[in-house]
């Protein structure tokens, strides 16, 4: 039986922060509950990055896994924006707490309950193509005709081929189980310019010096905690930034949300695969030689 425990705010947040693995029997019944509401309310959803990474190499959870990964196309299935309101207010209504977040890829439900995060995103359709976190390019076509698997003994639907989108996703080697070092695999996939339907170069050139109360800044420090001057700061689908003389770089961000971040300088190279960042934000990235990739919520606020 699923627990209405660790469904609030502060147990969304904690998800985030502590990337603890989950129990494989609640996930499941996660899982189980979350198409029990979905079928209800008649909305196709299939199962998408590492939840079908897991069901169609491992057949089973990623034991390293934190959080149940479900997805949607809008425009698709019958699905429209007017759609997700209803379903957040299902989750609600069985005791989830949600966060509706929208941006211009598309609108998501983060939902946590028995401590166990679901992240249901429905993608928006941008030129024959969907953008999933953190900014990968996946054609539409892959989830026109879905796919039905026998997954955890029901019937789920994944994106067809689900070999073509996990390749998409994850890199020509996304069959080889890796707890670290894929988040590298992804974003080398996603162009260091802004993506489609993220703000151009002129956008964030006038958020950084001409509305700069809307850039982010993120200070750049090195093992010595000294400030690194002309560091690359890449935010996955918005562009390169470098630091300053003082060791800063200020970019756009369209609004407060999860970002994938790639540090590098002078033969050192990082990827901070999930910061929460809003705009305005002033924030420093420090380095962990304890812990030289893998680091997720990493950067502090100042």
């Amino acid at each position: 039986m699923v627990s209405t425990e660790g469904a609030d705010q502060a147990a969304l947040e904690r998800s985030y922060e502590t990337q603890q693995p989950w129990d494989m029997a609640t996930a499941e019944g996660m899982l189980r509950e979350f198409k029990q509401v979905m079928d209800g309310l008649g909305v196709v959803f299939f199962l998408r990055q590492g939840t079908c990474l897991g069901a169609v190499r491992d057949k089973a959870f990623i034991p390293w896994d934190d959080d149940l990964d479900l997805g949607s196309v809008l425009g698709l299935h019958g699905l429209t924006e007017k759609s997700v309101g209803p379903v957040a207010a299902a989750f609600r209504g069985k005791g989830y707490f949600v966060k509706e977040e929208q941006n211009a890829h598309y609108m998501s439900l983060a939902m946590i309950k028995s401590s166990i995060r679901t992240d249901w995103t429905a993608c928006r359709i941008i030129d024959d193509s969907i953008y999933q976190f953190p900014g990968v390019r996946t054609p539409v076509k892959l989830f026109a005709q879905l796919r039905e698997i026998d997954f955890i003994g029901e019937k789920f639907l994944v994106p067809d081929p689900p070999e073509d989108y996990l390749r998409f996703k994850y890199g020509e080697d996304w069959m080889t189980p890796k707890e670290t070092g894929y988040e590298k695999d992804v974003m080398e996939m996603i162009p260091e310019s802004p993506l489609p339907g993220n703000a151009g170069r002129m956008r964030q050139f006038l958020s950084r010096h001409v509305l700069r109360w809307r850039a982010c800044r993120l200070t750049v420090l090195d093992h010595e905690q000294r400030p690194v001057s002309g560091a690359e700061v890449v935010i996955a689908g918005l562009g390169l930034s470098r630091t300053n003389g003082q060791g800063y770089a200020r970019f756009y961000l369209p609004s407060g949300d999860c970002y994938a971040l790639l540090i590098r300088h002078d033969g050192h190279e990082e990827v901070l695969y999930q910061e929460l960042m809003a705009p305005g934000g002033v924030y420093v990235y420090r380095p962990d030689p304890a812990s030289p990739s893998g680091r997720m919520m990493a950067l502090s606020s100042e």
